[in-house]
């Protein structure tokens, strides 16, 4: 019984009261740290004996039991019985005291009126009177959560009514942990639900823990009794809200720059602000249709010979490399990599981009453009010309974060990048600078020049594919219109096997001087002479590449 209060001493009542009396109880009550009382010790220890309090004494009194029974173990007190009445306490004994209103919420009678007679004796027939005062001069008035001068008699009839209903408030010896635990649990759960939240969502999800946790408290206390610490797990949720913020907050700088030196060399300042703004699958693996950029210079190995130290051909590469890689960023391309004087690239990852194709072939005829002017400089210097063949193709391909734990990065896979590197790989033996896959060319929307190339089987893949030069934008002059029309008839007519036809007009197209290709015209010649040499006897159109 080591927490029940100790008494320090005894105050006795008038002899004439104490000896006439049937039993006696202490009425001390005991304020909290803020000076109010919220409950009053039923119990009290005075020279190793245990004492009922007023209103406990007069209870057992009235339902004339002779002992009551106090049920407690080392964690404190749990409750207090008799005559089947359990009265729920804290570990110290005191009980909680459900106040039913303010002061006069129970019948006062005026010593007066009944020094005088004048008062009605059925109305107190059957009722628990207590004797006290309530006029503010004579020092009994104490401090409640109703009233700030509440008489203490009616405190004492407000504990003698909460155990004769059995309508608690309590406050039990577990109380404490289940505060903790509580706190613990609100605490976790927030971090864990705001961690994972949308930055424009915490504040609602804030919001609603608040009232949850408000509804949680107000429906233990008004409909079980239970007093929860209400201050304690509406400052976790703050503690814990703030927390998952700042972890956000510092996650988020974290992966912007992330994301930044992940892309701050291969993307436009633009893209940069569309991935900062939606980052957050941006490195996340995914399916997705791009299109792939493939370039590289023409005889590099004899260019690098050529140079007269490492530095000269770093300096002659860089001032090739860093105007195209700007053309490509400025067309919102994504730059892969470079591989020695070969350059890939995609459009439509990792952000999304409009029109990706036209994007693609934009940046590929802008680039075919400016190398126009750098060979002028180049032949200035003294330099080598540079010529490029590119390649481009769409199609559905993964895209992410790739590579081992300590040494990755965001890159594309799959066929149709295999299939872009093949028509750059092509240029050299079709003559063009710039060819596309049908995939490519059916995804276009503006204006260009093509020529139809060729229906080809590339090394690894089972299906043919299209190619197409792209020449330029818009509309062809009338000299070009004219042999591209006298063009696509010779291919129309090699499709439909009339090879003979065919050569005449390819023929006629390679002795042209003002030709516009050197090598496709050859090339269908020897195919004509071929099959007219040796007819196919299931032609359809498909030359297969053996060779990368």
């Amino acid at each position: 019984m080591d927490y029940v209060f100790n008494a320090k001493g005894v105050i006795l009542n008038i002899p004439i009261i104490q000896n006439s009396a049937y039993s006696s109880g202490f009425f001390n009550s005991i304020p909290d740290d803020t000076g109010v009382i919220r409950s009053v010790p039923l119990i009290l220890r005075y020279e190793e004996q245990i004492y009922s309090s007023l209103a406990l004494e007069l209870l057992r009194a009235l339902y004339q039991e002779q002992k009551v029974l106090i049920n407690y173990d080392n964690l404190g007190v749990q409750n207090i019985s008799f005559s089947q009445l359990s009265i729920p306490t804290d570990r110290y004994g005191r009980l909680m005291v459900n106040f039913r209103g303010d002061r006069g919420t129970f019948p006062y009678l005026s010593v007066i009126d009944i020094l005088n007679n004048n008062f009605k004796k059925e109305e107190l027939k059957d009722k628990i009177i207590l004797i006290g005062t309530s006029a503010a001069g004579l020092l009994d008035l104490r401090a409640t959560p109703y009233w700030a001068a509440y008489p203490g008699v009616e405190v004492h009839a407000n504990v003698i009514d909460n155990i004769i209903t059995q309508d608690f408030l309590q406050k039990p010896y577990w109380i404490e942990g289940a505060d903790t635990l509580h706190m613990i649990l609100l605490l976790i759960l927030v971090f864990i639900v705001l961690i994972s939240s949308n930055i424009y969502l915490i504040p609602f999800f804030i919001l609603g823990f608040f009232l949850l946790d408000f509804w949680f408290l107000y429906e233990m206390l008004f409909s079980k009794g239970y007093i929860l610490n209400i201050f304690f797990p509406l400052f976790s949720i703050a503690i814990g809200s703030t927390i998952a913020v700042l972890i956000n907050y510092f996650f988020e700088i974290k992966q912007a720059n992330l994301i930044k030196n992940k892309f701050s060399s291969k993307v436009s300042s633009k893209v940069m602000e569309d991935l900062l703004k939606n980052e957050s699958k941006t490195l996340q693996s995914q399916a997705k249709e791009i299109t792939v950029f493939f370039s590289d210079i023409r005889s590099f190995t004899t260019i690098s010979e050529e140079m007269d130290s490492a530095n000269s051909l770093v300096t002659y590469l860089n001032n090739y490399m860093e105007p195209m890689s700007e053309i490509i960023m400025k067309n919102e391309g994504t730059i892969d990599k470079f591989i020695g004087d070969a350059i890939m690239a995609y459009w439509n990852a990792p952000s999304e981009v409009k029109n990706h194709a036209d994007k693609a072939v934009k940046a590929s005829l802008e680039q075919l453009k400016y190398l126009k002017i750098l060979n002028e400089r180049l032949k200035e210097n003294n330099l080598p010309l540079i010529e490029i063949g590119i390649g481009l193709n769409t199609g559905i391909a993964v895209v992410g974060e790739m590579g081992s734990k300590g040494r990755s990065d965001y890159t594309v896979i799959g066929d149709p990048i295999n299939l872009g590197s093949r028509l750059e790989s092509l240029c050299k033996y079709y003559d063009s600078k710039l060819n596309i896959s049908n995939f490519t060319k059916e995804k276009l929307k503006e204006e260009y020049i093509f020529r139809f190339l060729d229906l080809v089987k590339v090394k690894g893949k089972s299906k043919p594919v299209e190619i197409w030069q792209v020449i330029d934008f818009g509309k062809a002059n009338k000299t070009l219109q004219k042999e591209l029309e006298t063009y696509n008839l010779a291919i129309k007519l090699y499709k439909e096997e009339k090879f003979t036809e065919a050569l005449k007009i390819f023929e006629s197209l390679d002795n042209n001087e003002n030709k516009t290709n050197k090598n496709i015209y050859k090339i269908y010649i020897q195919r004509c002479e071929y099959y007219i040499k040796t007819p196919p006897k299931k032609f359809d159109g498909v030359f297969t590449h053996n060779e990368k």
